[in-house]
């Protein structure tokens, strides 16, 4: 007999706080109303007391909506075939997806890819392989960015909360304003021991910020004058999320690496990937033993990341759709309350509401699940809201969502006290 939907929550919810954390339990009790996540297509969730919720958030991961039927279907046919690996053998899905990567990318050079399972396992690796190739140690990141929170992913991530109790032993990073002046930058790349420059071309956690073309590709130039690698870690704004395949592409920045992530397992496998210059990738191609991970290219994943490519490629004019009515719509909705919405930043299908306090972020964002609408919070700045749509979204949902938002920004600002208003960077 199937467990009663309340019983079921009750019981997932005890173990959430007996075995992983009390706090977490109730943030994720609060946001379902003490209801599970149990289906999802499309755009849409379906929880545990039958109720519908429209997914603009995941983190980015369901670019593509939930249970894509391209990406359903190949990684049913591969698991039919041959879920995992004997990693002493080869098979035809890894280079497959290889191949199906390097093509989307379309960056010439950047011909090698290491494929991982998450972002982080992405940042981890590049870092490593540019020490590795450079003989340097010493890394250059952006304050505001965000780039993982494993042991050298998190060097490079510059938010206080998650770098103080470990910031003792983290590898060497140096951190530069994203409004940095040539005497700023003179100094980071002082000492001639700079192995990589690594930056968000769209900062996501760090309040959907996009970092200026100037200071870009003036990183550009000197990490090659240094003999440094660029990285642009698009984990959570490329695929097309904000419109072109490679930010990095777009702005014609010459990258050595591009990192994805997110969408790239088509919101069904966890899949990430490194695409990397020759130069880059030397010590991997010369001894592929020098960083390796389990389930690393797994093929599961790579199929799901081969039909995922294909299916962002066929879905770009939706996306352009997508993006064109929520840019009109928050537009819209900055206009309504301008004294509650201080900033609406972003581009394409990622979008960040900063609001007047962390106070009524805070509360608006409690207030959207149970109002039906699923986003994501920016933990490194709490008064930014971002929204993920997805590519698939149809008009009516987008609508939807917009109304949702409207409703919920009224509600939040008649019941919230705000303080000292945030007042929005320019």
């Amino acid at each position: 007999m199937t467990e009663p939907a309340t019983t079921a929550t009750a019981t997932a919810l005890k173990a959430l706080r007996r075995h992983l954390s009390p706090r977490l339990a109730l943030l994720l009790g609060m946001n379902g109303q003490d209801s599970l996540e149990v289906r999802a297509s499309g755009a849409e969730v379906t929880l545990s007391d039958g109720r519908s919720v429209l997914d603009f958030g995941s983190y980015g991961v369901a670019l593509l909506g939930h249970r894509h039927p391209r990406v359903v279907a190949a990684v049913t046919e591969q698991l039919g075939r041959m879920p995992s690996s004997t990693r002493v053998l080869a098979n035809e899905t890894l280079p497959r997806f290889a191949s199906e990567v390097v093509s989307f990318v379309g960056l010439a050079g950047l011909t090698r890819v290491w494929a991982g399972l998450n972002g982080t396992d992405a940042v981890e690796t590049v870092l490593k392989l540019a020490r590795a190739a450079s003989g340097r140690s010493r890394v250059i990141a952006v304050e505001g960015g965000f780039h993982g929170k494993s042991h050298g992913a998190l060097a490079a991530t510059s938010s206080p909360r998650f770098r103080e109790p470990l910031a003792a032993v983290l590898p060497p990073v140096t951190h530069v304003p994203a409004t940095a002046d040539a005497a700023a930058l003179d100094a980071a790349f002082a000492g001639g021991d700079v192995a990589a420059v690594i930056v968000e071309p769209v900062q996501g956690e760090g309040g959907v910020r996009p970092l200026g073309a100037g200071l870009l590709h003036e990183l550009r130039r000197r990490a090659r004058d240094a003999g440094a690698f660029l990285v642009s870690d698009e984990i959570q704004c490329g695929l097309r999320r904000c419109g072109p395949p490679t930010l990095a592409g777009e702005l014609g920045l010459e990258p050595d690496a591009v990192l994805l992530g997110k969408g790239l397992g088509g919101g069904v496998m966890p899949l990430s990937a490194v695409v990397a210059s020759e130069e880059l990738y030397a010590p991997l191609r010369d001894d592929p033993f020098l960083h390796t991970a389990t389930f690393a290219g797994h093929p599961l994943s790579a199929a799901a990341g081969i039909a995922a490519v294909r299916a962002v490629a066929e879905h770009a004019a939706d996306g352009e759709r997508v993006a064109r009515r929520m840019e009109a719509g928050l537009a819209t909705l900055r206009e309504r309350w301008p004294e509650h919405i201080a900033a609406v930043r972003g581009r394409g299908l990622l979008w960040g509401l900063e609001f007047a306090s962390t106070a009524l972020a805070g509360k608006v964002f409690a207030d959207l699940g149970p109002a039906g609408l699923l986003v994501s919070p920016c933990l490194g700045r709490p008064e930014v809201v971002r929204l993920f749509p997805p590519m698939i979204a149809t008009d009516r949902e987008i609508d939807r969502a917009l109304e949702i938002l409207d409703t919920t920004v009224r509600g939040a600002a008649a019941q919230a006290t705000v303080q000292a208003p945030f007042r929005a960077e320019s």
